[in-house]
């Protein structure tokens, strides 16, 4: 059973935040979704702009090699009008500011809206495209696979992988009536595909996780929840914080969270025991006992 975790703190504040990464020197990146930014905190408390005319990111990665990994491009509304931006997924150089597109399109037809991106320990990345219904992989040699897909999954939002990179595990957040609003986990297998889908967690009928990350024990790190409604079929059965989840299923703590809406979370900080939340227009931060995995 994990310790209790502290309250959470307020780290800074913006408009609307999503998609945390930490660098292996603590500053933290995160995206600001109504300005269109990703913003930097440095190690020290020092709030800055990365990247303005972000592309609608949304969740963001620091590889091993220690460049920024965004998935970019998805629709929005946020300013009560409809902007559509070119969805893909990019890589940045941290040091030098040059920055790659590493995907755009499968099979010659364009992505509908990248959302959420992790790491295995062979360098695969794995990324939602949440309104397109897939999930796909990027090998270290560039080649793009799909492994999952609609109508076997919905709408895949935040993905992690176990410390043994034997388990993949997929948010899906349909909040249509009866949609699945659950944590699925899949064998992840040598090369990269998976099977044997089930259930590992299950928030219907209350507002699914939107991110996660995992710990060195492997236990997911679940924002989810929301205290107001918001017009779907979702209820306010599954409040706002972060549910931690071991790997048999079980709910081991919940950390409230007083913001709507919770949106993602990552490790950083010294020893990695620093959890940041994004959620709203604040950025958290938590201790916890237990080291995470930086994914």
């Amino acid at each position: 059973m994990l310790a209790t975790a502290q309250q959470a703190e307020v780290a800074t504040a913006l408009a609307f935040t999503e998609g945390p990464t930490v660098d292996r020197e603590g500053n933290v990146y995160f995206s600001e979704m109504v300005w269109q930014r990703i913003m930097k905190l440095s190690a020290s408390g020092v709030l800055s702009t990365f990247r303005e005319r972000s592309n609608n990111a949304n969740g963001l990665l620091i590889d091993p090699q220690g460049r920024l990994v965004a998935c970019e491009g998805a629709d929005s509304q946020r300013t009560g009008v409809t902007i559509k931006f070119k969805p893909q997924i990019t890589r940045t150089d941290l040091r030098t500011g040059k920055m790659e597109v590493l995907a755009d399109k499968y099979q010659g037809k364009p992505f509908v809206g990248p959302n959420d991106v992790t790491i295995d320990g062979n360098g695969r990345l794995y990324f939602t495209d949440l309104p397109g219904g897939a999930v796909y992989r990027i090998d270290a040699s560039g080649q793009l696979t799909r492994i999952l897909a609609a109508p076997e999954i919905q709408r895949p939002n935040g993905i992690q992988i176990s410390p043994d990179d034997k388990t993949l595990y997929l948010i899906e957040a349909n909040g249509a009536e009866g949609g699945a609003r659950m944590i699925r986990a899949y064998d992840l297998h040598a090369d990269g595909s998976v099977n044997n889908p089930r259930v590992h967690f299950n928030f219907y009928p209350g507002r699914s996780a939107d991110g996660m990350s995992i710990d060195t024990q492997g236990n997911l790190y679940a924002s989810a929840g929301m205290n107001q409604l918001r017009g779907t079929s979702e209820t306010l059965d599954t409040k706002t914080g972060v549910y931690i989840i071991s790997p048999q299923g079980t709910l081991l703590k919940f950390i409230p969270i007083a913001e709507d809406f919770i949106t993602n979370n990552a490790f950083g900080g010294p020893n990695l025991k620093t959890l940041y939340v994004t959620a709203g227009k604040t950025l958290y931060k938590v201790r916890t006992e237990i080291a995470g995995l930086p994914r």
